[in-house]
């Protein structure tokens, strides 16, 4: 990519999420991603071009020291960060603005600094593999704290709280075509679906009409990402089908009856080098939840009241480097009183954190008998890769809003079921256990 070369025509609109807004090449298997900011008072909130350069690249060292070790360096890409011509930055602010979503047009793109993240685009395949006329496609899937969608004992709450899934976006040559939402009275159409995916899934067996049923569509669908999400992710040169099925994937929540400390010994039921169990044992990271990751939260800022200059040693802003990481690996497992438990510990909590917000992106296309990395169905096949993104570092200010906000959902959950609150439920330094219980 030359970068005193730059042409806005040559970009398109992909997507954005709450802090950033992603532009896809035309022709090149490329995306970039770049910083927004609210459009309320911009100019006070504008970063300079070092701080959002700094910004940019604390997302690049994170993903590559931290994230890329615990995760597995072939579903991680860290991406790099480039300088942009003002310029053309300005010019593909104008350019994408029609095409964005009105409920996202609360915030601008940065146009200022002039920095970005260059990243593979996902949702395409190697041109080598491509030899059918079918385009891939790519399915981004939010595996919300452990990927735990088929629990029939998780209430409502405890799904809101602890195991939100959904498929959420759907790419057929890098287009936007299905997206399931949080909004419930905005339900996707399903028959949209299935019409996107008739073509790859038009096997003579089981016809009706002369089609392939729409539920079968489905259900093979739903088989080919599941392999996917619990394939070891190698190459099989051996050619022989990878056998799952998802009874393997165990729910879990504190009313079922799949004891937690199993979880904890990795005894999960996933396969031990599919995705779903790489992220998995990254969000098992932490163990104490926010109630109990609080009150460390609280010795550490009563330690940097006090010792103000020891925030850059205990890395609480980063650099997120392999000292950060060694903090992360080496935390004690007791409790001594001192602030490197504390700050070991919430070190923990935050890289759990990502990878219980993070997404997983599985694109495939159907592939011929030789190629390598496929998903060995009856009929038909598919190649495909599968990528962990969304991996930015959560804040350390975060905390305090997250345990207000998890005292908010505990205490509704508490109201829903007409049960009076403990009044020491959320005293600090004062342990405390939430149970679910089926409805």
């Amino acid at each position: 990519m030359e970068l005193d070369k730059m042409d806005e025509n040559d970009w398109k609109y992909h997507g954005e999420g709450n802090k950033s807004l992603v532009v896809s090449h035309l022709q090149h298997c490329r995306v970039l991603r770049l910083l927004k900011f609210p459009s309320e008072d911009s100019a006070h909130t504008r970063q300079t071009a070092e701080q959002a350069f700094r910004h940019i690249l604390n997302i690049v060292d994170y993903s590559k020291y931290v994230m890329k070790p615990l995760l597995g360096e072939k579903y991680v890409h860290s991406g790099e960060v480039v300088k942009l011509p003002l310029d053309f930055v300005r010019q593909l602010s104008l350019k994408v603005q029609q095409e964005r979503p009105e409920l996202r047009c609360d915030k601008v793109m940065d146009t200022f600094s002039g920095c970005g993240l260059c990243l593979p685009n996902l949702t395409q395949l190697p041109l080598h593999h491509l030899r059918d006329h079918r385009p891939p496609i790519c399915v981004e899937i939010k595996p919300k704290c452990g990927f735990l969608p088929f629990s029939r004992h998780i209430t409502k709450e405890c799904k809101r709280k602890v195991c939100r899934f959904c498929m959420h976006q759907h790419y057929k040559g890098g287009e936007l075509i299905f997206s399931c939402k949080d909004d419930a009275k905005q339900q996707p159409e399903l028959n949209d679906l299935i019409q996107h995916l008739r073509p790859y899934f038009s096997h003579s067996n089981g016809l009706y009409n002369g089609h392939q049923p729409g539920k079968a569509i489905l259900n093979e669908f739903i088989q080919v990402i599941c392999s996917a999400l619990l394939s070891g992710g190698d190459s099989n040169r051996s050619g022989e089908p990878r056998k799952v099925h998802l009874s393997e994937s165990r729910p879990h929540c504190e009313a079922s009856p799949f004891p937690r400390d199993l979880l904890r010994n990795g005894n999960h039921g996933l396969p031990k080098d599919s995705v779903l169990a790489k992220i998995l044992q990254v969000q098992m990271l932490d163990n104490l939840d926010i109630e109990g990751i609080y009150p460390l939260y609280k010795r550490v800022e009563q330690y940097l009241e006090e010792f103000p200059k020891e925030r850059n040693r205990l890395q609480i802003d980063g650099p997120y480097n392999e000292s950060f990481m060694d903090k992360v690996k080496n935390c004690p497992t007791e409790d001594d009183g001192s602030v490197e438990y504390a700050v070991g510990k919430v070190h923990q909590y935050r890289v759990a954190m990502t990878a219980k917000d993070c997404s997983v992106m599985i694109t495939f296309a159907p592939c011929e008998e030789d190629e390598e990395q496929q998903l060995k169905l009856e009929k038909p096949r598919f190649t495909y890769s599968i990528s962990i993104l969304d991996l930015d570092p959560k804040p350390y200010e975060g905390i305090p809003h997250q345990y207000k906000l998890d005292t908010k959902i505990v205490n509704y959950y508490l109201r829903s079921t007409q049960a009076p609150p403990p009044s020491s439920l959320y005293k600090e330094r004062q342990e405390c256990t939430l149970l679910f219980h089926a409805v």
